[in-house]
């Protein structure tokens, strides 16, 4: 009896991944790229996301599409004046351009710039 409760378990945990990960693949590159353009992320990121205009911004270009996801959202709950304990973070420029964009426009930028081609690596 306990086998299958940690057969079912692991199924439902197993379901439940390949869910989240649905969730951040449903995005377009192409309605993306326009997002990107639309809200000027270029300024300061770079045309390419991995140029960046000052070394302290971050490249973004070949990020994780679920990352690029998380931080957007985390921008936009710094905005509305969260507790802290509902991950936030607090940037003003950052957040005032995460507030105009829509779930869908997260995961369409998301998908856009974890496609392009970037100098992001794992270190060992």
């Amino acid at each position: 009896m306990k086998s299958i409760k940690r057969v079912s378990l692991a199924l439902a945990g197993a379901l439940l991944a390949c869910a989240g990960a649905s969730a951040v693949a449903a995005g377009s590159a192409e309605a993306g790229k326009a997002v990107y353009q639309r809200v000027n992320c270029a300024q300061c990121h770079g045309a390419d996301a991995k140029t960046t205009t000052d070394p302290s911004y971050p490249k973004l270009a070949g990020q994780h599409p679920d990352y690029l996801v998380h931080a957007l959202r985390a921008y936009q709950r710094g905005q509305t004046n969260a507790a802290p304990s509902a991950n936030i973070r607090k940037n003003p420029i950052m957040g005032a351009f995460a507030v105009q964009l829509s779930d869908q426009d997260i995961q369409d930028v998301a998908a856009y710039l974890s496609d392009l081609p970037g100098d992001l690596a794992v270190r060992k």
